[in-house]
């Protein structure tokens, strides 16, 4: 009787986990480029919905860090901000369980643009990182654009491919084990995002991507556009340009011995302002 109560039990909390995880927290994505004012205010709203509304700034993804981190903060400010501060961090300090602190009551983070390779060779895996999450299950919103929209997923983009091409013909086939990836923040495990993503004609990667992965979504979002991905697994398209999603979760793919990708059934969505997506669902709700 104990035994079969046990297992009851067990296959109660079994079937009551859910799919998806239980964030609090708000993401605030941005393809790149300019970042309007309107956009702007509404990660400074999000920021100011939770603890003290501060927002930290990490820029370590530019090669002038100094020089951003200080632009964003005061643009930050301007649009409403009642505390902004950047850190820029050395994987050493990172490391280091009291250097959390500095995100004790923060109510938003940003990520600077640049090379995201930059960020996760710093961060990736540290007691900044776990606290990263932990703040966002909580209910922080967290933000980035460009490379910072780059970290978000779990399978992050690094913006090489394996195969030897001369300049100017990058990412030109629909090809598998060809986009190098590494792992991300993993703020979102649903999809892959990708970045300037029309503006920059960066189609080819993110379908060979979601090819190769199709549980998840592609999403590509361009310049001056941002999604804002919500705690119920919905995000709304906000900016001046597009957002594409792909899905492949019900598609047939093939890989022939050369690598060459085939695929049937894959569906595509364009995205513009006021739109949102339902990750739960896979369907747009306008």
């Amino acid at each position: 009787m104990k035994k079969m109560l046990m297992l009851f039990l067990s296959l109660h909390i079994f079937i009551s986990l859910p799919a998806f995880s239980e964030a609090k927290g708000y993401l605030f994505i941005i393809g790149g480029g300019s970042r309007p004012e309107t956009m702007m205010k509404k990660f400074v709203k999000l920021a100011d919905k939770f603890n003290s509304g501060k927002i930290i700034i990490f820029p370590m993804a530019s090669s002038v860090p100094d020089e951003v981190g200080s632009e964003q903060a005061e643009q930050l400010k301007r649009f409403g901000a009642r505390e902004v501060e950047y850190h820029i961090l050395t994987r050493e300090q990172a490391l280091k369980v009291e250097n959390t602190g500095i995100l004790d009551d923060v109510g938003g983070v940003f990520f600077s643009g640049g090379v995201q390779s930059r960020l996760m060779d710093i961060l990736i895996d540290t007691p900044i990182h776990r606290k990263l999450l932990e703040i966002y299950e909580k209910g922080a919103v967290i933000g980035g654009t460009s490379a910072g929209a780059a970290v978000m997923s779990e399978i992050m983009i690094t913006g090489d491919e394996k195969r030897e091409v001369k300049k100017g013909h990058e990412f030109e086939t629909i090809q598998a084990n060809n986009i190098v990836t590494v792992k991300g923040f993993g703020f979102i495990k649903t999809a892959i995002i990708d970045q300037h993503f029309i503006r920059r004609k960066r189609h080819n990667r993110l379908i060979s991507l979601v090819a190769e992965n199709p549980k998840l979504l592609g999403i590509g979002i361009d310049e001056s556009t941002a999604i804002i991905f919500t705690p119920d697994e919905i995000f709304e398209v906000v900016g001046e340009r597009n957002v594409v999603v792909y899905d492949a979760t019900q598609a047939q793919i093939r890989i022939s011995p050369s690598r060459l990708i085939s695929g049937f059934n894959m569906i595509m969505h364009i995205l513009s302002s006021g739109d949102r997506f339902n990750l739960k669902t896979k369907e747009v709700m306008r």
